[in-house]
Order: structure tokens, then sequence, then C-alpha cells
């Protein structure tokens, strides 16, 4: 008899979450660089395009409106697959809209829908992490993880790059919007996923009222064992990544001295394949390795990846470190946020999965968005001016407390996967 661990490569749900996971990365880059790169082509001033950064704004609060999406039940599909095709539908309209504008023309239009595609965007991520809690299993959690990040990946190349390619290439076609009309067309994806998979068996029933859905979520999780430790961890596990990936680019430009083709071929081309080998990497070995063992080897590769960097800028110029460092760094980066992804989903309790995931996940965010600001400062000439090899060693220390965290909380870690198992 196959082993139940073979079983999991088999599993039809993993296949339905790379779909959604392509369905919710697809408009991502459409409402960012996509769509400055078109207004900034049409002739639409820096200060307009800098204002539409905001559109972006429903990913960051997508949280305050999660509990109506655990408490509302649509009349079709089910509480998840419902929201599903509601939010996909919404979003197949609003940029087949924006296919018809200009933004010479119709720049307050495409503003509002712009904000509309990114709010049915943000709906449907909290949609689509609650699914894909809610219907795995324990061992297939790192893989669900894995698969829905290679999918987003995808989508944000489809619509980012290879859109930008498309037009470029077309003279007169990009009059007719048929960007944006194929970037709707291939919300299809996502609208097939949801009517071949199955709502949540195991999913227990709706809260009662709104106010359950808000309040009970945080009580919930409030009575744990050291869920405030937990909080704390979220936060850390991947700070000293993410302090070292923010000022990444601007060190192989201005520090190591690479071209801007060099760190558009390697940085970007490498570091995707690598991020996709290591998601896939990560989440195949988690099957056997489990949460806690699967978090601290991964985050230990985080954290020794980094140094790479730090060689790099003590030895200087030279492509085949680059490479290495780049590609190390992305494989880890990729096996952590596997672990990483799969760690939300058993704290979740299957009540309100879409109100503490989009909450927990929001917290876990909170390092990424600020940590940027403290590295520019700490290496900047003018404050602390520190150089590339101590900065490097420096976010190396930073990933070290959420490494001894996960140590101290196995307990914990492990109570929470055997819990949430479906």
């Amino acid at each position: 008899m196959p082993s139940r661990y073979l079983e999991v490569f088999r599993s039809r749900r993993l296949a339905i979450i790379l779909l959604l996971g392509f369905s919710s990365g697809l408009p991502l880059a459409l409402t960012g660089g996509t769509l400055q790169a078109w207004m900034t082509v049409e002739g639409v001033d820096l200060s307009t395009i800098g204002v539409f950064t905001l559109v972006g704004l429903p990913y960051v609060w997508k949280f305050l409106w999660a509990p109506a999406m655990d408490r509302f039940v649509p009349p079709f599909l089910g509480r998840r697959r419902g929201w599903l095709l509601v939010t996909q539908v919404a979003l197949a309209v609003g940029i087949a809209g924006m296919a018809f504008l200009s933004p010479r023309t119709g720049l307050v239009a495409i503003a509002w829908l712009a904000l509309l595609v990114a709010f049915a965007s943000a709906s449907q991520d909290i949609v689509v992490d609650a699914y894909r809690t809610d219907v795995v299993s324990r061992e297939e959690r790192g893989l669900a993880g894995a698969l829905g990040v290679v999918g987003y990946r995808l989508a944000m190349l489809a619509s980012g790059a290879l859109a930008l390619v498309l037009v470029a290439g077309s003279g007169w076609i990009p009059a007719l919007g048929w960007r944006d009309l194929l970037m709707a067309a291939l919300m299809a994806v996502g609208v097939l996923a949801v009517l071949w998979g199955e709502e949540p068996s195991t999913a227990p029933a709706a809260p009662r009222t709104l106010r359950d859905a808000v309040i009970e979520p945080l009580r919930e999780f409030f009575s744990r064992p050291k869920a405030g430790w937990i909080l704390v961890l979220l936060v850390l596990y991947k700070f000293g990544d993410a302090f070292a990936g923010s000022l990444t680019t601007a060190f192989l430009l201005r520090g190591a001295g690479f071209s801007l083709e060099d760190v558009g071929y390697v940085n970007k081309a490498v570091g995707l394949a690598a991020t996709i080998v290591g998601v896939l990497f990560g989440g195949a070995l988690m099957v056997r390795l489990g949460l806690y063992r699967a978090l601290l080897g991964f985050g230990i590769l985080q954290a020794v990846s980094i140094l790479a960097f730090m060689w790099l800028a003590l030895v200087g110029k030279s492509y085949p470190i680059m490479v290495f460092a780049v590609g190390f760094e992305n494989i880890a980066w990729g096996m952590g946020t596997a672990a990483f992804v799969a760690l939300l989903m058993a704290l979740c309790d299957h009540r309100f999965t879409a109100t503490q995931y989009a909450l927990l996940s929001a917290l876990a965010s909170f390092g990424r968005v600020y940590v940027g600001p403290v590295a520019g400062y700490a290496t900047d000439p003018k404050y602390l001016g520190l150089s590339w090899a101590t900065f490097f060693l420096l976010a190396f220390g930073t990933a070290l407390p959420g490494l001894v965290l996960v140590w101290l909380l196995r307990k914990e870690i492990e109570r929470a996967e055997a819990a949430a198992t479906s």
C-alpha cells in the first residue's frame, strides 16, 4: 500500500491550490508596476503616478473586512468557494473595464477601477488563504504553501513582465486595451479551480454574528499558552532575511559594482527560478520533517544564506560568487517561506480561518514593511555608514532571535500542528 506521504503528491487539492495561487497573484502587478509603466508611456506626470501607489492600500488593511468573509455565506458554492467566485468575477469585470480606458482621458475612472481591482484582489487573497488552510491535511501544508507561492509568482510574471513585453512589441494594440482583456480572461483559471474544487468538509459552521466573527478569533488565539511569544515569532522569523533583502539590489549595483543588466538577469531571473525550486523543495521536505524541524532547519539556512552576500562584499565583484549568493539566498527564502506559511496555517482555528490568517499575516509583514528605512540609515555614510560586509553580518545577527524563539516554542508549535490537523 502506498505510503500516506506519497499520497500527498497525488492530491487534487494541491493542484487546485496551485491554480488559486495563480489567480491570487495575477491582479497584483496589474495595479502596481504594470499600471505605472502604462501611465509612464502615456505621459502621465510622476506626482500622479506616485499617488496611484495608494491603490495598494487594501492589501495592507484587508484584515478589517476579513471577519465579514468568515461570518457571511454566499447563497451558492459554500462559504469559501462562494466568496472566491464573487471576488474573481469582480476582478474580471474590473480588469476588463480598465482595457477600454486611457490614462490620457480617463485617469479618474482608471483610479476607481484600479482601487476596485485591488480591493477585490485583497479580498480574494483572504479567501484563498482561508480555503488553503481549511482544505489541506497536516502532511499537505508545506506543499500547499509552496504551490501557492509558485502560482503567485508565475501569475505576477504573466501580469507584469510578460504583459509589458507583449505590449512593447505591438504599436497599435495597446490602444485597444487588449492586454487587460487578456489578463481578465486569465481569471478563468481561478474560476475553473473553484468549480473543480470542493468546499472544505471539516470546516465548522460560520460565526453566528459579526461581533462573534471579530471578537472570538482574538479571544481564541490569546487563550493559548504563550500566545504573545508566538506573535513575536511571526515578526522575527523572517526579519533577518527581510533586513538583508531590503538593500540587496542596491548592494549589487553600488557596493559590488555590477551593471543593471547583470542584476536584471541574475538577481531577477536566477532569483525567480531559485525561489520556485526552494519553495517546492522545502514543501516536499516538510512532508517528512514536520513543522518544527522545518522551521528550525530552513530558518538556519535563511540566516546562513545572508553570509553569502557578506562573502561577496569582502571579495568584491565576482560573477560566480554573485550567482551563488543570489541562488542560495532565494532557495533558502523559498524553503523558509514554505515552512512559515505552514506555520500560519497551523495557527488558525477553522472557525475563524479568514480572520486569523489575515491578522497573523499582516503582523508577519510588519518587519518586512518597516525594516527598509532602518537598513538605509545603517548603510548611509551620512548616518551610521556601515560597510556592506558589516551590514550583512548585522543582518545575519537579526535572524538569530527568531531561531531561538522557534527552539523555545517547540511544544507550542507542535501543539498547534496537531490541533489544526484536519
